[in-house]
């Protein structure tokens, strides 16, 4: 199911977790010395050594307008390879996030002392603001744009595998120019970042439905509204004896509340069985955007 612009929800969406994600970084993860991952990552090194090797400071976190700027590349490259909608949405990501990170005040001291709470805490509402944006049809920028391309394209990928494949040259840099102990301490925060990515990013979860209903119309709407394949069979119920269909799809966890209310309007006696996290090989349309 596919619409031609966003939504006022999901507007909210990308704006709102671009906010979240752009707070945690700034709250929990910069006054610890650590470092993002991907190009938020890149773009904090350059503010670092602006800062440690030139001697140019600033009022405000400068690492969010420097992301944009090493995007700009990026959106080149991807103009004809991913959807002008999800760019557009990607954009006004990038520019909220931009503003957040400079008008989110860095606490001089921690708000939590101990580093791996901060790590933890960091890394879930990161990853729930980044899965906003993602489930919102539209990412945070930067791994994320690539994420989404290699895994509409190869089963195995997921924006979140993609985003901590990448980080290695990031980590790398942070314990060459800094210190070990920083890169580690980073790792562990984007690899709890990566997980509650993708799990938050509805659109990545394969779910099977099957549906038990006496009506035909069911299985017609579910293949033109939603473009999904339907394999059914006649089945019979064991207390009646009567005779109904049993339709089985598989679709993401995005669309399930959507074919939910549609079924419900086609038979509003229709039995539903919903089983998250399904592996699924074949001729299965991924829709991540």
């Amino acid at each position: 199911m596919k619409h031609n612009f966003y939504s006022p929800k999901q507007i909210i969406g990308i704006v709102l977790g671009s906010i979240i994600f752009a707070a945690s970084v700034n709250l929990f993860i910069t006054p610890m010395g650590l470092y993002n991952g991907g190009f938020i990552g890149i773009s904090q090194i350059i503010r670092s050594c602006l800062s440690m090797f030139a001697g140019i400071s600033f009022n405000f976190d400068i690492a969010g307008i420097i992301n944009v700027f090493l995007n700009i590349p990026l959106f080149i490259l991807s103009y004809n390879k991913i959807s002008k909608r999800f760019l557009f949405g990607t954009f006004l990501s990038l520019i909220v996030q931009s503003l957040a990170f400079s008008l989110v005040p860095i606490p001089v001291i921690p708000l939590i002392e101990d580093i791996i709470a901060s790590i933890v805490i960091g890394g879930i509402i990161g990853g729930f603001g980044v899965g906003m944006i993602l489930s919102s049809n539209a990412s945070g920028g930067g791994p994320d744009i690539i994420g989404v391309y290699a895994a509409s394209n190869w089963k195995n990928f997921s924006v979140g595998k993609v985003f901590l494949i990448l980080n290695v040259f990031v980590y790398s840099l942070c314990a060459y120019l800094f210190n070990f102990e920083t890169a580690a301490y980073s790792i562990i925060y984007v690899a709890i970042f990566s997980y509650f990515t993708d799990k938050c990013h509805k659109q990545n979860i394969d779910m099977n439905m099957m549906i038990f209903t006496k009506h035909p119309e069911v299985k017609k709407m579910v293949m033109t509204k939603y473009g999904r394949g339907v394999t059914y069979w006649k089945g019979l119920g064991a207390y009646t004896d009567s005779e109904t269909e049993v339709l089985v799809i598989v679709c993401n966890k995005f669309e399930v509340e959507s074919i939910r209310k549609d079924i419900a309007q086609c038979d509003e006696h229709a039995f539903i069985i919903v089983n998250e996290g399904t592996k699924v090989t074949g001729g299965y349309e991924k829709r991540l955007v």
